[in-house]
């Protein structure tokens, strides 16, 4: 199922991914530091929802309390509370 969500405090405007069962598919990022953001894409694509949360919940980015990394971790906890 595809899920869109509108991450708050980063650079990018939009987060679009897949959930297979719990496994994340196909993130897109809209806007932000494409380099960073496909990277982290990449990384963690094929992986479980709940593993790509225990890695990047929490992660900063700078002086800001969140990132581009812990706003996903954020959807996905949001997409399988069935929020989004």
């Amino acid at each position: 199922m595809k899920h869109e969500y509108y991450p708050q405090g980063v650079c990018p405007m939009k987060l679009e991914f897949e959930l297979d069962g719990d496994t994340v598919k196909n993130i897109e990022f809209t806007g932000g530091c494409n380099g960073n953001l496909k990277a982290i894409a990449t990384l963690v694509d094929g992986w479980k929802a709940d593993d790509i949360i225990e890695k990047l919940d929490g992660n900063t980015c700078g002086f800001k309390q969140t990132s581009c990394a812990d706003q996903l971790a954020q959807a996905l906890k949001k997409a399988k509370a069935g929020e989004i």
